[in-house]
């Protein structure tokens, strides 16, 4: 660490330090389509509205969006700091309260799901070191129930883990995100990261997720005809 950064961190643990700050590392997850992105920027606004100091990050993987903003399925959006796979996220956090002359309050972090599991560390060192909160919103699983690298770091080490449910059509609680073909079948196969939305994926129950699974087994599969020997 070069002698400024240093410098900067002792300012920067010394307002800690003083306002006796204890932050706390946050996972809220929840499938597609369960309103994580509409939470995060409800909670920026009353942040706004209560002139708390704030930050929204996103990993710039997810390029639906060409500006650097974090935008809601039902329109509502907000500028964001980009996350490169390459960022540093303490130097980042160090960086934005040196230039506001205090320590941020909040960051907010949208698609955690794709951060590393080093950048994970980094968030829990902001809020030890710095007495800041960091609410990471993300994905559980990818589209094979399996656990994204981010999440299972946040799992490992996040203070709080909240669950922001939604509906199955069947009524029972989502759990998968199973990403779809053209044709509205479940994709087994493939990169674990593919950006889409309500085009590519579906949040379903295990049940369904399962039950369509071996439906569609089913359909690929040669009758069996059995060979007279007449």
């Amino acid at each position: 660490m070069s002698p400024r950064a240093w410098a900067g961190t002792e300012i920067l643990l010394t307002f800690a330090c003083d306002m006796n700050r204890k932050g706390k590392l946050y996972f809220r997850y929840g499938t597609m389509g369960s309103a994580k992105t509409a939470l995060l920027l409800t909670t920026a606004y009353n942040f706004e509205e209560r002139k708390m100091r704030y930050v929204c990050l996103k990993p710039v993987i997810d390029t639906r969006e060409n500006s650097n903003v974090i935008r809601s399925r039902i329109g509502i959006e907000r500028e964001c700091k980009w996350i490169y796979h390459d960022s540093d996220l303490y130097e980042m956090a160090r960086t934005l309260s040196e230039e506001a002359m205090a320590v941020i309050d909040w960051f907010l972090v949208d698609e955690a799901q794709f951060l590393t599991s080093a950048q994970v560390d980094q968030l829990a060192r902001v809020v030890d070191d710095f007495g800041s909160n960091v609410i990471c919103y993300g994905l559980r699983t990818d589209f094979q129930s399996h656990l994204f690298e981010g999440s299972r770091r946040l799992f490992e080490i996040a203070d709080t883990i909240d669950e922001i449910k939604s509906t199955c059509t069947c009524g029972r609680k989502t759990i998968i995100n199973a990403r779809i073909d053209r044709d509205g079948n479940f994709v087994e196969e493939g990169e674990q990261v593919e950006i889409g939305g309500n085009d590519r994926y579906m949040a379903v129950c295990r049940k369904c997720w399962r039950n369509k699974r071996i439906e569609q087994s089913y359909r690929t599969t040669l009758p069996f005809i059995e060979l007279s020997h007449d």
